[in-house]
């Protein structure tokens, strides 16, 4: 039985970070949202948290080119849409639970 292990792109580990830092949920929470293991979320985490302490750039990557500007506003822009989609299923799902109370 062989097993090959799996590679995430940079920009996949930032936005997996991303999501964790701006949400306010867990590792494991988001981890299992993205379908990876949640230890690689936590070590993700750790590495970018590092990086940011240094002032090296998180997940530089192998030499693969920049995004334009353009490509790099839409990616910005989709990471918020994301977010506040999320932010509106709680506000949603804290609605529906305290209407039930009332």
């Amino acid at each position: 039985m062989s097993s090959q292990r799996q590679e995430f792109s940079a920009e996949f580990k930032r936005e997996a970070v991303q999501l964790v830092l701006s949400t306010g949920k867990s590792c494991a929470q988001i981890a299992r949202v993205l379908g990876v293991p949640p230890h690689y979320v936590v070590r993700w985490k750790q590495r970018h948290e590092q990086q940011i302490a240094t002032g090296r750039p998180a997940f530089a990557g192998r030499g693969i080119a920049a995004l334009s500007a353009q490509e790099t506003r839409t990616k910005q822009l989709e990471r918020e849409l994301d977010i506040t989609r999320q932010e509106r299923d709680i506000l949603k799902k804290a609605l529906a639970f305290f209407a039930k109370n009332s």
